[in-house]
């Protein structure tokens, strides 16, 4: 499959950073909307809105970068899509979306744009996830598990629940008969992100327990392990929120409550255990920090988990947890801003190559 000409001249220079372009990168989008969110849910109303502005900026950005992609470098693109690591970041796409259309709810207070951003969401995460999934299954060159597996993996998850959580955030803000039907929906994804969290997280924790670990194998999405969880029980949480306005949460009303803890206290485990094997990574096996746009999946979990907490106070009555949010969201918007920085000074770098005259 042949893409269309390449430019020349100085533009040509871009090109191969375009080519390899990392299918993960709406994690950019993930990580400051959610942050954006968190901000806004905890009165930084000013930051809330400066995240917003720069999120509509990068997502109108990247999604006209993956379209030269594919213009230009359709084989790379499809490449991507069938490699057992590099395909599931193309799911970043799907919860950028979804979490940008929460934005655009609670901070930009236009309904008519966040159904059209769910509607989106909707046909990339199905369009996305057979594709990937059946591509995976059919194709006849696989690697093994310890190079064919990663926290990246979860970002199906993580899409899953995004949709539900941007759904159940609509269905509060919608009249009958459609608040049941977007309950019932977000309710249906909300459950399926849990089972397919179990499935990918027990070949994920093999992985870790029965081959051989190297300071390169431990990617930033293994961040995602957590972040899976932060959103799955945000989505509880606001599914807990809609009760009132769907009788059918009423009777599942304990259930989805049990999940939610369930799903926190699991994202809670995570965070000292990857908190100990990044010093191992960085510390022990100094591993060098450099920036790589994969760091951007390892903030969303940070944001996502202030707002999932946040969310669970209101939902379920935790008033002394009411100090981790703050925490979080601290701890989330610092790692924000290390991995802006790092952005620029890569871009700064790339820069600095295409004015350099062309040889000859």
């Amino acid at each position: 499959m042949k893409g269309l000409r390449h430019p020349d001249g100085r533009l040509a220079r871009l090109l191969p950073g375009l080519e390899e372009l990392s299918p993960a990168y709406f994690a950019l989008v993930m990580s400051t909307g959610i942050l954006s969110v968190a901000s806004f849910r905890l009165g930084m109303a000013a930051v809330a809105h400066a995240l917003f502005a720069l999120n509509i900026a990068f997502y109108v950005v990247l999604w006209t970068l993956f379209a030269l992609r594919l213009l230009w470098f359709p084989r790379a693109m499809m490449s991507d899509i069938a490699d057992h690591l590099r395909g599931p970041g193309f799911f970043t796409v799907v919860v950028a979306t979804s979490v940008l259309g929460s934005q655009v709810l609670l901070l930009g207070r236009n309904l008519g744009l966040a159904l059209v951003l769910w509607g989106l969401a909707i046909v990339l995460w199905t369009g996305l996830t057979y594709a990937i999934f059946t591509i995976l299954t059919v194709k006849r060159s696989k690697p093994p598990l310890e190079r064919g597996i990663n926290g990246g993996w979860l970002l199906a998850v993580v899409a899953t629940q995004s949709v539900a959580v941007l759904g159940a955030l609509l269905a509060a803000h919608v009249g009958q008969p459609w608040k049941l039907e977007m309950n019932f929906f977000a309710l249906s994804m909300w459950l399926w992100g849990g089972m397919l969290y179990i499935w990918m997280m027990s070949l994920i924790f093999y992985r870790y327990a029965f081959f051989t670990f190297e300071p390169g194998d431990l990617s930033p999405p293994y961040w995602i392990n957590m972040g899976a969880m932060a959103i799955s029980a945000l989505a509880g949480a606001l599914l807990i929120a809609n009760v009132a306005h769907a009788p059918f949460l009423q009777s599942l009303q304990p259930f989805i409550k049990g999940f939610t803890v369930f799903y926190w206290a699991t994202g809670t485990w995570w965070i000292p255990m990857l908190l100990v094997l990044a010093l191992w990574r960085h510390v022990y096996r100094r591993f060098p920090l450099r920036y790589d746009p994969l760091y951007w999946g390892a903030v969303f979990p940070l944001g996502m988990y202030a707002a999932a907490t946040h969310a669970m106070l209101g939902a379920l009555g935790f008033a002394f947890l009411g100090w981790l949010p703050w925490v979080f969201l601290v701890l989330g918007l610092g790692a924000w801003m290390g991995a802006f920085v790092g952005m620029l000074r890569a871009a700064s770098r790339a820069l600095s190559a295409v004015r350099q005259p062309s040889p000859g």
